[in-house]
């Protein structure tokens, strides 16, 4: 049981003394040091996984910009999307539905070619489950209209094309043979759409052309998605793809982050006769990757509240040392070894303490304030740390989590704790005849 007499004099060795020979003083700032180190430690790993929170979620809402929050993929693909969306709709985290049609082709313009996705939406509808009608930086989406044979294109597939609003581009996919023999007429006919003449000698698939109008152009921020997506009319994709298209339903919750467990509901009410993603699983990678970066630059971080620690037992040592003389009065006057134990125990829990909450404190401040703190050094030094036509950020973004932080405080704690072992534990062994001997 820790009482008060231990809890004095720990306080008591914690403040230090004033000795004529300056020895406490010393000590005192060596502890001061010690509650530095800890301090900096926990402030530097909250603010540099904030940052790495915000990065995260500039990511994350860029892609949701563009991507939907979960998917219904019918097994049978004459169903009505808009009975599935009713039925969806039950679900009263569902907040939006809009049909796609998704297909992978090659796209030219003049001499250069690209890979692209395809992907077929309903204008009206698509503002209720994507906001890149938002992203638009030319054009509009309203241009994709029914029979238009117009697309959006992302900025950076435009720019690797070469190709404007108002260009036109092709769009190359192969066609089975089947289709091919019979002229065309396995799938609605297009007038933005030509097949190449069936021959005996004709490969396993043959290429079916599609040419279209660029309507638009949309800028997400999201580099994979800039570069590699095509939008067009649902009914012009249904046309293009026939049955080779992939058709479903695209769904907006209310919190992105509670898509997975919306996405397991609907598959549990819907049966198997319905696929269901959500996208998390879609990107499963990438946010594999994010974390994997973020536990290695926690673990390498905690290294400086570890460098503490250890400062921290050398200053408990130090002071052992120097108070051996005290702590063979207070055995001889009937201390316990265990209240030894329990005084440098209390000296190195204060420090660990202070330091964690200063280093807490501050830590969350900076980080709350990172952005303004950047633009002011840019603004002094005269350098950009980030630079708007790279990153497409004005500012270095930021997200404090308070479990993060709790985490943080916590471990920082539990290794003062356990630094205060070793030193108290050799305090508690002083013998006081030896300690004395010399005085």
């Amino acid at each position: 049981m820790i009482g008060g007499f231990e809890r004095l004099v720990g306080w008591r060795y914690t403040r230090g003394g004033r000795h004529v020979d300056g020895r406490d003083g010393f000590i005192s700032f060596i502890a001061v040091l010690a509650v530095t180190g800890i301090a900096l430690g926990v402030a530097a790993l909250i603010v540099v996984l904030s940052v790495v929170n915000g990065f995260q979620r500039e990511v994350r809402d860029r892609m949701l910009s563009v991507v939907s929050h979960i998917e219904l993929l019918p097994r049978a693909p004459d169903r009505d999307w808009r009975l599935l969306a009713d039925r969806a709709a039950e679900n009263p985290r569902i907040i939006g539905a809009a049909p796609f049609v998704a297909g992978q082709v090659v796209i030219s313009h003049d001499e250069k070619m690209r890979g692209a996705g395809v992907r077929g939406i309903d204008p009206a509808a698509e503002a209720g489950v994507s906001g890149i009608a938002g992203e638009m930086t030319a054009g509009e989406l309203s241009a994709l209209t029914p029979g238009s044979a117009r697309v959006v294109l992302g900025s950076a597939l435009a720019a690797n094309l070469g190709v404007g609003v108002g260009g036109r581009i092709s769009l190359i996919t192969p066609r089975p043979p089947a289709a091919a023999a019979l002229g065309g007429r396995a799938a609605p006919s297009s007038a933005a759409t030509s097949q190449a003449a069936p021959s005996p000698t004709s490969a396993t698939f043959v290429p079916q052309v599609g040419r279209y109008e660029v309507a638009g152009l949309f800028e997400s921020g999201h580099y994979d998605y800039d570069s590699t997506l095509v939008l067009m009319n649902v009914d012009d994709a249904r046309q293009y793809f026939g049955p080779r298209g992939i058709e479903g339903l695209r769904l907006r919750v209310d919190n992105p982050d509670l898509a997975p467990q919306v996405a397991g509901e609907l598959q549990r009410r819907l049966g198997n006769q319905v696929g269901v993603r959500d996208w998390s699983a879609e990107n499963r990678i990438w946010f594999a990757s994010v974390q994997v970066q973020k536990r290695m630059l926690a673990l390498i971080l905690a290294l400086i509240i570890g460098v503490a620690a250890f400062n921290l037992v050398a200053m408990l040592v130090m002071v052992v040392t120097d108070k051996g003389p005290d702590i063979a009065i207070l055995r001889t006057l009937g201390a316990r070894p265990g209240s030894i134990l329990a005084i440098f125990m209390i000296q190195g829990a204060i420090i660990g303490f202070i330091g964690t909450a200063v280093g807490t404190l501050l830590g969350v401040v900076l980080a709350l304030n990172v952005g303004r703190i950047v633009g002011f050094v840019e603004a002094v030094a005269g350098i950009k740390v980030l630079d708007p036509a790279v990153y497409l950020l004005s500012e270095l973004p930021s997200e404090v989590l308070p479990h993060e932080v709790l985490a943080i405080a916590a471990v920082s704690l539990v290794l003062a704790l356990i630094a205060t072992v070793y030193p108290s534990l050799r305090a508690a062994a002083v013998r006081p005849a030896e300690a004395l001997r010399h005085e």
